[in-house]
């Protein structure tokens, strides 16, 4: 007779501690564009340097990414909800810190503050999931949940920062996550168990240290190359990135605890995955901003009307993870994954017809087609991710696959930004007027923007050539970085159908945790008791039966 438990079946309290988790995870997310309108109104209260105005803007994003291994192995040694709510206190305080700093120095810093943060907080709202839902069809529906969260975050950031701007300072923009943190900390003791790796071994602080030098100057060169061409300083960035991550990569192999299991590279269902999501998210964060700039700067919207147009992405995901989820259960991931894919294709197809005089219709449905087509695919892969790791290495596994959304979001704005670039200051040269400043000049050469901002000193009609050559200019660059996102898509598609084909979730294999219970109960990574009967909460209160091994 067969000893297999059936999984048990997450409860109330799980799929509320789950939307708790994702309100994290959203404000994660958001904070990476929620300051993208808000820069005009800090740049007249601080007065910034071009260079400072840059590092407000990145330092979150560079920390967050370069952190994410780090933080990851820390959960599943020290305790994944410890360090949620560690997480969850430093980024409130942050976050007021941040709304009411009194200088750019004081931003830097304090969004530096917030990146750390993040990278703490981020990498166990996933992984807690792989502990709280042991049913199969429950943790793909609750990693769509995740994924929608996810993704609508960074949708949602230009939305709620209009919004906001619209009433309030610049510092308000800070201040909506601090309600949300609270709630975090006041429910997880009671919603959220807690889970850490029974066999923790030691931590390799020079590990956590190379991580952090093999991330954070690759993404720092691709950003500086992305914004200010070619330099002698973002060329030894990106040199000493795969340098520092070779050293990184020898230290795991020969250190007795690594931070990372190299053998999970070798299982496709995990790297596999991986690759597909550097690719996504590529595509989606590199053309981001042309369809945003679009709206505002060629359709002549404001910040919180072009937000509003931008709202039916984030929808779409939302539907495109539920879609995914009921499909999984009879189809295998690479028919599902390849189908994202192509979908994501098309709407990037439909991108390419966009022109300066086209319907909202042409770039919303373009926009809406590739947030369905990502919304399917990411749901998948960061179910195969999650279930190739064993539990106690969850946390480590959601960091990995967090930090390929950050480096190919960070090659997308590079490569697609550069591409756009190019384009523009090429297609615009002659259509410049002459006996313009040489700071004019300069300014209507570089961006859509400031070309926008010279033509107004401008008479007629000198005002208007400037402005329909710079937008043509400007949607060239738009219509070919939309044609280059759709042939890595098909791309992408073909790779993935090649690597995953045979191919099923690891959790679809196994009915039950992938690790046996190694600590009794009550201790520190086994199913939370209930101090007062010392029975499991997940289990009948008339029945003392622990329940399955948080891992």
């Amino acid at each position: 007779m067969s000893t297999t438990a059936s999984p048990q079946l997450a409860g109330r309290r799980e799929w509320v501690g789950l939307a708790v988790l994702v309100l994290a995870n959203l404000l994660i997310s958001m904070d990476i564009s929620v300051l993208y309108l808000a820069v005009p109104f800090i740049t007249a209260s601080l007065e910034p340097s071009s260079v400072q105005q840059l590092w407000i803007l990145d330092i979150y994003g560079f920390l967050l990414a370069g952190l994410l291994i780090t933080m990851g192995v820390l959960g599943d040694r020290f305790g994944r909800r410890r360090l949620l709510m560690t997480g969850a206190a430093l980024f409130g305080a942050a976050s007021v810190a941040a709304a009411y700093a009194g200088s750019a120095e004081a931003l830097i810093g304090t969004r530096a503050l917030l990146g750390v943060a993040g990278a703490i907080l981020a990498p166990s709202t996933l992984a807690l999931i792989r502990n709280m839902f042991q049913d199969v069809a429950q943790r793909r529906t609750a990693i769509a949940i995740w994924t929608a969260g996810f993704a609508g975050g960074a949708a949602l950031g230009p939305l709620v920062s209009g919004v906001l701007l619209d009433h309030f300072w610049w510092g308000s923009v800070f201040l909506v996550n601090v309600p949300a943190m609270v709630l975090l900390l006041a429910l997880a003791p009671t919603l959220i168990p807690e889970y850490r790796d029974p066999r923790p071994g030691g931590f390799d602080l020079l590990s956590a240290v190379l991580s952090l030098g093999a991330v954070l100057p690759v993404i720092y060169g691709i950003k500086s190359l992305a914004q200010d061409g070619m330099s002698a300083v973002a060329v030894a960035a990106l040199l000493a990135g795969p340098v520092i991550g070779a050293a990184f990569v020898q230290r795991q192999r020969t250190v007795r605890d690594p931070l990372i299991d190299l053998n999970l590279f070798r299982v496709r269902a995990f790297s596999a995955p991986m690759a597909v999501n550097v690719v996504a998210f590529f595509a989606l964060v590199g053309f981001a901003l042309f369809s945003t700039q679009w709206l505002q700067l060629v359709r002549g919207m404001g910040p919180l009307e072009a937000a509003l147009w931008s709202l039916p992405a984030p929808v779409a995901v939302a539907f495109a993870t539920t879609v995914a989820t009921g499909v999984a259960r009879t189809v295998r991931p690479v028919y599902i994954v390849s189908t994202g894919l192509l979908i994501t294709a098309v709407g990037f197809l439909v991108l390419t017809q966009v022109g300066v005089h086209s319907h909202l219709a042409v770039l919303v449905g373009g926009v809406v087609g590739v947030a369905v087509g990502l919304g399917v695919a990411l749901t998948l892969t960061a179910d195969m991710i999650l279930g190739a790791a064993p539990p106690e290495r969850a946390g480590a596994a959601s960091a990995l696959s967090e930090t390929a959304n950050q480096l190919g979001a960070a090659l997308g704005v590079a490569i697609l930004g550069s591409i756009g670039a190019a384009i523009y200051r090429t297609d615009v040269r002659d259509t410049v007027p002459s006996g313009m400043p040489p700071e004019a000049l300069h300014a209507a050469r570089e961006t859509l923007g400031g070309a926008s901002e010279v033509a107004q000193q401008l008479p007629e009609p000198a005002r208007s050539g400037l402005l329909d050559g710079a937008r043509e200019a400007f949607v060239h660059g738009l219509n070919l970085n939309a044609a280059i996102a759709a042939a890595v898509m098909v791309t992408a598609a073909l790779a993935a159908t090649l690597l995953l084909r045979g191919q099923t979730t690891p959790s679809t294999t196994s009915t039950t945790p992938t690790s046996p219970p190694t600590t009794p109960p009550g201790a520190p990574g086994d199913t939370p008791l209930d101090v007062a009967s010392g029975t499991s909460l997940d289990a009948p209160r008339d029945k003392s039966v622990p329940g399955p091994a948080g891992g």
